[in-house]
């Protein structure tokens, strides 16, 4: 989320940072255009002190840039992805029905120790369980 917004932050704290100089500019070249009219309005104007402003503006700078460097600090946290619903397909097993010579057909191919008598196999724990 941060990524995203950084640039879009970052543009408009240095827009906000440029608009507060070009004013200070911007007077200061007013101040010297004054011309004639200078020396006329000199004793009656004050003169300003723009230290202040510079220290404003500094602080302002100073501000925006650790907003800026602790939003873009922050650590990004990507949650999983949702759980994907499971699907089982159903176990499809051929088995004909017992007693058919297909049925012994099937046992006798699928278990080694299938028993014709009995139609029972012997399992590897050695427990007789009948073919289905």
């Amino acid at each position: 989320m941060f990524a995203r917004a950084a640039k879009p932050i970052a543009l408009a704290l240095a827009t906000a940072l440029a608009a507060t100089a070009i004013p200070l500019s911007a007077a200061e070249a007013g101040h010297r255009g004054w011309g004639k009219h200078h020396h006329h309005h000199h004793y009656h104007h004050r003169h300003r002190d723009r230290g202040g402003a510079a220290v404003a503006a500094g602080i302002i700078g100073l501000a925006a840039g650790a907003m800026l460097g602790s939003a873009m600090s922050q650590p990004r946290y990507y949650a999983p992805p949702p759980p994907r619903a499971r699907y089982y397909a159903p176990s499809v097993s051929y088995a004909p029905e017992p007693w058919t010579p297909d049925w012994y057909a099937y046992c006798a191919s699928k278990y080694r120790s299938f028993d014709v008598n009995t139609g029972m196999y012997l399992t590897y724990r050695g427990e007789w369980r009948y073919c289905r």
